[in-house]
């Protein structure tokens, strides 16, 4: 594993396309790039923000953590009909920004591509003279509700054109491995530190649970799409005495149908450093995923997370999960299975399994993770310096050869 990141000072910048805006909940791209950005320049482009009102595009450029430059570009609503036109605009907007007089010159020069999205990848793959592209894949966006028609096409536009990929789980790692020679599979990591509060006497918890007696039954993550419902109504009734507590914000479902049993509390999002207060309440950890396309892929950040907490957890069976995560994580199969899992939980707690767990989070820092790509990336760029030489002395052959079949007779 390579040296504490300081050591890479003076490390290429980074432009990051992500479909995911930094205040939103803090995961993968904020667990990386805030580590990142202790050795190098990092600008975070979220998708655009349509205005109505607005007559011309612009670009907001806020500073949330050192050397983390958060853009947000602002465009008239016009451009909502138009997709290539809207990407256009962005990318003249950050060339602006990072060109010239604009608010970060200099400080963008041939950075490192990097997208969570495809989508915008063929407007802005070769205009920033990248040193290298980067896709790090986290999902499979085509199966989540809502995917443009067009991610598909796309993605396979980027995979082709991608120096080095990511993957966020086995299994998508594997996938992506169909259409690239250079993919790496990175899961989720931890601070386990952070978590680890939960274990803390001195963590007070949050004033939100002050009102709820144990046991607690709690999960922290998107509530979307990818969560089973229909378990999360059973588990309150099956279990009347108990509360089941969700913590996080509610994304593409609509909130009128989720179950309002009277023992199930939706506290919406929640800051990230508060985290650790709600889980220090939890009896046992939920990850009550729905096992369809949206989950196919997943490896949930929040299992490590959990694990830091020396909580029991039960979760159903997604793929990576059962893969990694068992025999620390109980995984139910049934609606029936989950209920007896969770009671399981709270009446033979193992503590064996719960110090396993802890072993295991000290093995998954985001610091090593980070070092890892960063390593990852200056080989993709030595190879791309090889490759682009390469090219040009057999581009420069190529033209003698051709000027002395002109000189021929």
């Amino acid at each position: 594993m390579a040296n504490n990141l300081a050591d890479l000072s003076g490390a290429r910048p980074i432009l990051v396309h992500s479909h995911l805006r930094w205040d939103f909940v803090w995961q993968r791209p904020q667990q990386l790039f805030s580590r990142f950005a202790r050795s190098r320049d990092v600008l975070f482009v979220e998708e655009p923000v349509f205005l109505d009102d607005a007559v011309r595009p612009s670009l907001e450029i806020t500073n949330p953590v050192a050397r983390v430059y958060r853009a947000i570009p602002r465009l008239p609503g016009a451009y909502r009909d138009s997709e290539a036109a809207m990407h256009t605009a962005v990318r003249s907007l950050l060339l602006d920004a990072i060109g010239g007089s604009g608010e970060l010159a200099g400080q963008f020069d041939a950075p490192i591509q990097w997208f969570y999205t495809p989508m915008p990848a063929p407007t802005m793959i070769g205009a920033f003279n990248e040193a290298a592209v980067v896709y790090d894949c986290m999902d499979e966006l085509a199966q989540f509700k809502f995917a443009p028609n067009e991610l598909v096409q796309r993605e396979r536009f980027l995979l082709a054109r991608a120096d080095v990929v990511f993957a966020g789980g086995a299994a998508l790692a594997q996938s992506k491995s169909r259409f690239h020679d250079n993919v790496h599979f990175f899961g989720c990591g931890v601070d386990a530190e952070h978590f680890g509060r939960a274990r803390m006497e001195s963590t007070r918890t949050h004033p939100l649970l002050d009102d709820i007696a144990s046991p607690v039954l709690g999960y922290i993550g998107v509530i979307d799409e990818r969560l089973d419902y229909v378990l999360i109504g059973k588990l309150a009734e099956a279990m009347p005495d108990a509360t089941i507590v969700m913590v996080g914000p509610v994304v593409k479902v609509d909130p009128r149908e989720l179950p309002r049993h009277a023992n199930i509390r939706w506290l919406g999002q929640q800051q990230y450093q508060d985290l650790p207060t709600f889980t220090k309440k939890f009896d046992v950890c939920l990850m009550p995923f729905a096992i369809n396309k949206a989950t196919e892929y997943i490896n949930p950040t929040k299992t490590l997370e959990y694990m830091a907490t020396a909580k029991p957890i039960v979760s159903t069976p997604v793929a990576d999960v059962v893969r990694n995560f068992t025999p620390v994580v109980a995984v139910a199969d049934s609606l029936d299975e989950y209920v007896a899992a969770v009671r399981d939980a709270l009446e033979t707690p193992n503590p064996e399994l719960r110090a396993r767990g802890l072993q295991q989070t000290l093995a998954a820092s985001w610091e090593g993770i980070t070092n890892d790509m960063s390593r990852l990336m200056e080989s993709a760029i030595g190879s791309r310096t090889s490759r682009d030489r390469l090219e040009r002395v057999r581009g420069a052959t190529t033209t003698v050869a051709e000027r002395g079949v002109r000189r021929s007779p």
